[in-house]
């Protein structure tokens, strides 16, 4: 399942008129968001679990653009040794983990040059803007399916653009349409009752209040 997971983003959005000094006393600094709404739709292809969220911003500074991978957005950070030299594959310490792709970066680019090796890294979570969680029922109890676990060594946490693309703060809201493309809905959850909890940052790296789905299952929520 991890060799498909893709993003489509989709945004509905209103500018609040009136001055950029003082916007609206229920527009917040730090993004707060709602839940709106959660479909599966199934095809030929891979299947899409389609998350929508409203939100609301006091200075608009929400969303990643792909040219935004500079500190403090860079997507992992190289682990060094004492000595400051990258710790690769081969030569790897007692206390480094087994080969997967989210502690191992094959053929890396460092300060502008590839490094032809296995190196090992921590993932920056500011790197993307959306978090997503998902939680199964068992025995009445809620516990979360974590994606980064074996086997699957992945994320459904993604990105969302740059919702105004200059530099001016504008109190703004609207919603996120997030659709999470992969082949295993079905074959992993069938019937189980799910929950997902969801939340975003902005670019001064403020999170969000975290919003849940309702209780659901892929059944439930289907959309043909």
């Amino acid at each position: 399942m991890s060799n498909v997971k893709n993003y489509l983003i989709l945004l509905s959005i209103l500018f609040v008129s009136g001055s950029c000094i003082s916007p609206p006393d229920n527009f917040p600094s730090t993004p707060e968001i709602s839940f709106k709404d959660l479909n599966f739709s199934s095809s030929d292809g891979a299947d899409s679990l389609i998350l929508s969220i409203n939100f609301k911003d006091a200075e608009g500074d929400l969303g990643l653009n792909p040219s935004d991978v500079d500190p403090p957005f860079n997507p992992v950070t190289f682990k060094r040794d004492n000595s400051g030299n990258l710790i690769v594959y081969s030569a790897r310490p007692p206390e480094a983990p087994s080969f997967n792709p989210i502690d191992w970066v094959i053929n890396p680019i460092v300060n502008n040059a590839t490094v032809r090796d296995t190196v090992w890294v921590e993932q920056n979570e500011d790197h993307n803007n959306i978090f997503v969680r998902f939680f199964i029922k068992r025995n009445g109890v809620f516990t979360e399916f974590r994606w980064q676990d074996p086997p699957f060594f992945t994320t459904f946490n993604g990105r969302f653009p740059r919702i105004i693309n200059g530099n001016e703060a504008l109190p703004v809201e609207g919603s996120i349409q997030y659709s999470m493309l992969s082949f295993g809905w079905n074959s992993i959850f069938r019937n189980d009752t799910l929950r997902i909890d969801v939340e975003i940052q902005d670019r001064s790296l403020n999170r969000s209040n975290i919003v849940s789905s309702p209780e659901v299952t892929l059944n439930q929520i289907r959309r043909e």
